[in-house]
């Protein structure tokens, strides 16, 4: 397959799914909705929230400069399936933003009344939007294989599960035992009890 196939559909996987997350901040935003409440918490929450935002931009910077230069180690058919499974990501998170509705926020709100959401997507996943993000990572990873997205994926990844970990600190003390029971019953990425 011609390398540029593979910087095009690399560009397609992070336009669906950029895309599908500015389009979701748009809409919230002309509904008076703040999507974006990354680090307005103090404390451990707040860094981890800085850095994990950190992360996630310099990952992007790194997947278009490998993109870009067209820089990778790896063969044809592991960049093909790193097209789909960031392909696969991109419906976990669209599916995660949808599912949602008008409670999905980036980050731990501060005074944001959200609902607690368990059905649709939430019912096999805990966290699909933060799977959506880790799968589009592998993808491009695989399809760009480098040092640097290597690196810059696994640093993201590990940002988003710390973020993770914040998340349903906050989460089992806005909901309680519903939360808890919740959490009993369906994994953190993917499956249920």
């Amino acid at each position: 397959m011609e390398e540029y196939v593979f910087q095009i559909m690399a560009l397609a996987v992070l336009a669906i799914f950029y895309g599908a997350y500015l389009v979701k901040m748009a809409a919230q935003a002309m509904r008076g909705i703040r999507t974006n409440q990354v680090a307005n918490r103090r404390g451990e929450t707040h860094a981890v929230e800085m850095v994990m935002s950190i992360a996630t931009v310099a990952v992007i910077i790194v997947q278009l400069a490998s993109i870009a230069l067209d820089w990778n180690w790896n063969a044809e058919s592991f960049r093909i399936a790193g097209f789909v499974i960031g392909l696969v990501g991109c419906v976990f998170f669209i599916a995660a933003e949808l599912g949602l509705g008008d409670s999905w926020r980036a980050g731990v709100p501060k005074e944001d009344d959200t609902q607690f959401v368990e059905d649709g997507i939430y019912g096999w996943s805990r966290n699909p939007a933060f799977l959506g993000f880790d799968l589009q990572y592998i993808g491009v990873c695989l399809m760009f294989l480098n040092a640097l997205t290597i690196a810059f994926s696994i640093f993201a990844i590990v940002m988003l599960h710390l973020q993770i970990l914040h998340e349903e600190n906050y989460l089992s003390q806005r909901f309680g035992r519903a939360y808890l029971d919740y959490q009993g019953r369906v994994m953190r990425y993917f499956g249920r009890r």
